[in-house]
């Protein structure tokens, strides 16, 4: 009976192990956020998350390596979004129609990723000279990614030329439209509102590259 306790303990330790960690990365990552938005990035330092969140500095950057990390805890998602949806696509589906109708989605339901962040936490990224640069390095990335997809949809090497070009456009259309809803944000409008001038927006949007992209990478 002792020996069967022991083992079961043994076994649900790693599991309370990772909860644990979920748990102090998600303390961490809150009290940043708050310290971000009451004074603002640049002014906030490790020192001060870790102090807010009670724990080592170590512990911060163990858990974020870099302070953008903090603000951007999102940063994965976004920077392979747009390869997960083509990858996804459905068959018949060209990689055009894919992101067009994700991110057509994205708007409907205001999707943080997507840049639906809030006036606070959108004013927050405009003041900081180090998050304006990371966030143009995460478009970077994401239209990295994409490439890579779309020359494996298409069976070229990873260096063609279509491929890159059009994940340029594609690209290149996410980023306005990212671009337009920070825009809008800062300007006050509301989500609501928001959401529906990006619906026509985004339409006219990805409806100039349908002369280019409107049979590339069927699926």
């Amino acid at each position: 009976m002792t020996q069967q306790t022991s083992s079961a303990t043994d076994a649900a330790a790693p599991g309370l192990r990772e909860t644990k960690k979920r748990e102090t990365r998600q303390l961490i990552s809150d009290r940043a956020t708050r310290l971000f938005l009451e004074r603002g990035f640049e002014a906030t330092t490790i020192a001060d998350i870790a102090d807010a969140a009670r724990v080592a500095k170590k512990t911060v950057t163990n858990y974020f390596p870099r302070k953008e990390d903090l603000a951007f805890d999102h940063q994965e998602e976004f920077a392979a979004g747009l390869a997960r949806t083509v990858a996804d696509r459905a068959p018949g589906e060209t990689a055009l129609a894919a992101l067009r109708r994700s991110f057509l989605a994205a708007v409907a339901a205001q999707d943080p990723v997507a840049g639906f962040a809030g006036p606070e936490f959108t004013g927050m990224i405009a003041a900081s000279p180090t998050l304006t640069a990371c966030l143009r390095g995460l478009h970077d990335q994401r239209e990295d990614a994409l490439a890579a997809a779309l020359a494996e949809a298409t069976g070229v090497p990873g260096d063609d030329i279509a491929a890159r070009t059009a994940a340029a456009l594609l690209g290149a259309v996410h980023r306005v439209l990212f671009q337009r809803i920070q825009e809008l944000t800062l300007a006050g409008r509301g989500n609501p509102e928001i959401a529906a001038v990006l619906e026509e927006e985004a339409t006219r949007a990805f409806d100039l590259l349908e002369p280019a992209l409107a049979d590339y990478a069927r699926r």
